[in-house]
C-alpha cells in the first residue's frame, strides 16, 4: 500500500479535487466474480474505519470520484470499483455487472472487516447499485434468473451481500430509461444516419426548434406523438437484438446436438461461424429529448439552461459520432439501452428497497431532472428517507455547490453509521 497525495480529473469527467487526508492508503483489490470474470476495485483509508462507503458505474472511473475526500475526511472508507465494462459498455449487460458488485462487497465485509457498507450511486451509478441492492435484498429463490436477453445466469446461486444505506447523488433515472426519451423518433431508416421525418424530428423550426441558447417550445400534441413514436423506435429495435440473439442461439444449439461432429467440414464451418459471430447493433441519433431545449419540460424547480451533459448544441451531437448507446451487441442494447427491456430503472429498484435512503438532486442538470428525483424519493419505501436540492449541474459544478452538497452527504453518514474508532 502507498500513501495517495492527489488525484487529477476523473475519467467522467469531474474537475481536479483536494488531496486526500495525510496518510490515506490506496489498495488495488483484484476481484473475480463468481462466472470468472474479474475487475478491481481501488480501497482508500486512513485505518480504523467501520463503514465504508461504495461507488461504482457501468462503465465510468469512479477510482478519482471528487466525494473521496470528503468521505474519507469523516472517518470513513472510500471504495470506488471498475466493473467488467470499463470505458466500454459496448457489451455491458447489467445483470452481469451485479457479479462484480457482488464479489467486491464479499471482499469489503468479509476479507476487509467493514461493519457497513453504504452505496453512493452518482450518475448512471445509481441505476446500477440500486439494482444492486434490490436483487441483494430479494431472498432467493426470488432473484433474477436470466439476464434481459432471457440467457440462464442465476443471481440465486450468487452470495451477494446488501448494503447497509444508499445515497443517490444526481443519479439519473437510469441508461434504459434516458435513452427512452433521448433516441430521435424521427430515423426512418436505421442504416441511414440522415434520414429523417420531418414530422418527428425535434431539431426542425417547424416543430418549435430555435436554434441554442434560444429556448425552444414544442406543443403537447407533438410531444405526444413524439413520445409514443420513441416507445415504436425502441420496441423496433428490441425486436431486432432479439432476432439476431434467437438466430445466433440457432447455431450454437445446432453446435451441441449430436452428431454435429460428424458433419462435412464445409458445414460445421457454416454452423460454427454463425454460432460465434459478434453482431453489432449501431443505433443513431441518441441525444434528443425535447427537455433539453424546452425549459418548461420539466421545469419544477430546475435551474438548468439549454444544452445537455453532451454539450450546449444536442442538435449537433445528435449527429455527431459519439453519444449515448451508438454501438451496441444485442445483449446490451436489451439490458442497458432499451428502455423498454431494461432492469435497471431507478424507480423501479427504489421500490423494493427499505435501508435508510439519502437523494440529493442538482437543480441545473440536463440528465436527471429535479421532479425525476422526486417521483424517485417518493417511490422509495423506506421510512428513513431523505431529500436535498442543491443548484448545480450534472458533474456538481460549481465548485461552491459541490462542496454542499458533500457536507450533506457527510451530515448524513454521521448519524446513521459509525465513523473510524480514532476519528
Amino acid at each position: 500500500m502507498t500513501e495517495q497525495k492527489s488525484i487529477s480529473a476523473n475519467a467522467v469527467g469531474l474537475i481536479d479535487f483536494d488531496v486526500l487526508p495525510a496518510g490515506t492508503e490506496t489498495t488495488v483489490i483484484p476481484i473475480a466474480a463468481s462466472d470468472g470474470v474479474v475487475s478491481r476495485g481501488f480501497l482508500y483509508a486512513c485505518g480504523g474505519e467501520r463503514t465504508v462507503v461504495v461507488v461504482s458505474h457501468p462503465r465510468g472511473d469512479m477510482s478519482r470520484h471528487y466525494a473521496a475526500p470528503a468521505i474519507l475526511e469523516a472517518g470513513y472508507a472510500f471504495y470506488a470499483h471498475q466493473t467488467r465494462s470499463l470505458n466500454n459498455d459496448v457489451d455491458c449487460e447489467h445483470e452481469r455487472v451485479l457479479l462484480d458488485l457482488a464479489a467486491g462487497l464479499i471482499q469489503l465485509k468479509n476479507e476487509r472487516g467493514f461493519e457497513n457498507i453504504v452505496l453512493l450511486g452518482n450518475s448512471g451509478g445509481g441505476s446500477l447499485l440500486a439494482f444492486y441492492q434490490q436483487q441483494a435484498t430479494t431472498a432467493p429463490p426470488g432473484r433474477l434468473r436470466d439476464t434481459a436477453a432471457g440467457e440462464p445466469l442465476d443471481l440465486n446461486a450468487v452470495e451477494m451481500p446488501s448494503a447497509d444505506g444508499i445515497v443517490l447523488l444526481a443519479a439519473h433515472p437510469g441508461q434504459g430509461a434516458f435513452m427512452l426519451t433521448g433516441i430521435d423518433p424521427s430515423v426512418i431508416d436505421e442504416n441511414d444516419p440522415l434520414a429523417v421525418d420531418p414530422e418527428l424530428d425535434m431539431y426542425n423550426p417547424a416543430n418549435g426548434f430555435r436554434e441554442p441558447p434560444e429556448p425552444s417550445k414544442y406543443s403537447m400534441e407533438f410531444l405526444e406523438r413524439y413520445r409514443a413514436a420513441q416507445r415504436d423506435r425502441v420496441a423496433r429495435l428490441d425486436a431486432r437484438a432479439r432476432a439476431l440473439i434467437a438466430d445466433q442461439q440457432r447455431y450454437r444449439q445446432q453446435m451441441q446436438a449430436p452428431g454435429f461432429a460428424d458433419l462435412p467440414l464445409e458445414e460445421r464451418t457454416y454452423i460454427t461461424r454463425r454460432a460465434v459471430v459478434g453482431n453489432y447493433m449501431t443505433v443513431h441519433r441518441t441525444e434528443a429529448d425535447p427537455a433539453f431545449l424546452d425549459l418548461d419540460l420539466h421545469a419544477w424547480k430546475s435551474t438548468r439552461t439549454p444544452g445537455s451533459i453532451l454539450g450546449p448544441r444536442p442538435d449537433q451531437v445528435n449527429y455527431a459520432p459519439g453519444g449515448f448507446g451508438r454501438l451496441v451487441t444485442p445483449r446490451a442494447w436489451l439490458s442497458t439501452w432499451s428502455g423498454l427491456s431494461t432492469r435497471a430503472t431507478l424507480i423501479e429498484s427504489l421500490k423494493s428497497i427499505h435501508e435508510p435512503l439519502l437523494l440529493i438532486s442538482l437543480t441545473s442538470d440536463s440528465l436527471g431532472f429535479p421532479d425525476t428525483s422526486q417521483a424517485q424519493f417518493d417511490a422509495s419505501p423506506a421510512e428513513d428517507k431523505t431529500m436535498q436540492f442543491f443548484e448545480a449541474a450534472h458533474f456538481a459544478t460549481p465548485l461552491p455547490a459541490r462542496q454542499k452538497a458533500l457536507q450533506s452527504v457527510v451530515e448524513w453518514l454521521a448519524p446513521h453509521f459509525p465513523a473510524a474508532r480514532n476519528h
